[in-house]
């Protein structure tokens, strides 16, 4: 087994920034100050093939928008932290809520201010264009790009390392 399957063995939290991760990192807003973002269908499968395998989720992101209240509310993602430049901190509120050690953490990002949480957790990864200083200190770089299926790429590979992608294929062909 390699070093990066026995990593992806341990994981039980995966905790995704938003903009150019979950998003390609475009923001639309209207004269009136609303402001739109655009999810892919496929990252959002690959969230919830992640808690029915029993992963736990978050989302931890600088900006604050209710388009990724709304979405995050669709999958099911209970903890969401916007707003916090200090990502750090958030990270430690999901270690202690849910008893973890960092090792069992993963963190997809693209920007600086994702470095701190990614250096300290057991898998990191960078979407494909991510800042190249990300993409060097990341333990996966996925071929997709942000907000076009990067983290159902990660979701579909952590759970194949864990021996639970097939379980799920099977229960769509019986």
């Amino acid at each position: 087994m390699s070093p990066l399957e026995s990593a992806l063995q341990k994981i039980k939290l995966v905790i995704f920034d938003v903009d150019g991760v979950l998003t390609d990192g475009k923001l639309f807003t209207s004269p009136d100050g609303g402001e739109s973002k655009s999810f892919h269908v496929h990252d959002g499968q690959g969230i919830n093939f992640l808690h029915r395998a029993g992963i736990s989720t978050a989302v931890i992101t600088g900006r604050k928008s209710v388009a990724l209240e709304r979405r995050a509310a669709e999958l099911g993602i209970e903890d969401v932290f916007q707003g916090n430049m200090n990502k750090l901190e958030s990270l430690n509120i999901l270690l202690e809520k849910f008893g973890l050690a960092e090792d069992q953490v993963a963190y997809i990002g693209d920007d600086l201010p994702d470095l701190p949480v990614m250096i300290r957790v057991g898998v990191s990864a960078a979407v494909a264009d991510a800042r190249p200083e990300v993409r060097e200190r990341a333990t996966i770089v996925t071929d997709a790009p942000g907000g076009s299926g990067a983290v159902r790429e990660f979701c579909d590979l952590l759970l194949s390392a864990q021996g639970k992608w097939q379980p799920i294929v099977e229960s769509f062909l019986t």
